[in-house]
């Protein structure tokens, strides 16, 4: 399910004290419905890359930069999109 760019927006336009209690009000529904177990804890790196599209004609490979969080779960890496989360310095 994606979530709604309005959501997002507003997500970003919170502040430090906002941002904290929606990650303890999402930690807790997590561990609720089982997806988290306890007390688990997941190192999250926030990294930007280049990423090639795969088009065999294109002229602008590699596009980017994207921004991307990885993280460990059950001994695998794992990665997903996060979009523009942070603002360019």
């Amino acid at each position: 399910m994606a979530l709604d760019r309005d959501f997002i927006d507003a997500v970003r336009d919170l502040d430090e004290h906002e941002l904290r209690r929606l990650l303890i009000l999402a930690t807790a529904h997590l561990e609720r419905s089982g997806a988290l177990p306890p007390g688990a804890r997941h190192d999250v790196k926030l990294r930007q890359q280049h990423v090639r599209c795969g088009k065999p004609n294109c002229s602008r490979c590699p596009h980017g930069p994207y921004w991307y969080a990885y993280w460990r779960e059950d001994g695998r890496r794992k990665s997903r999109y996060v979009g523009k989360l942070l603002e360019e310095e």
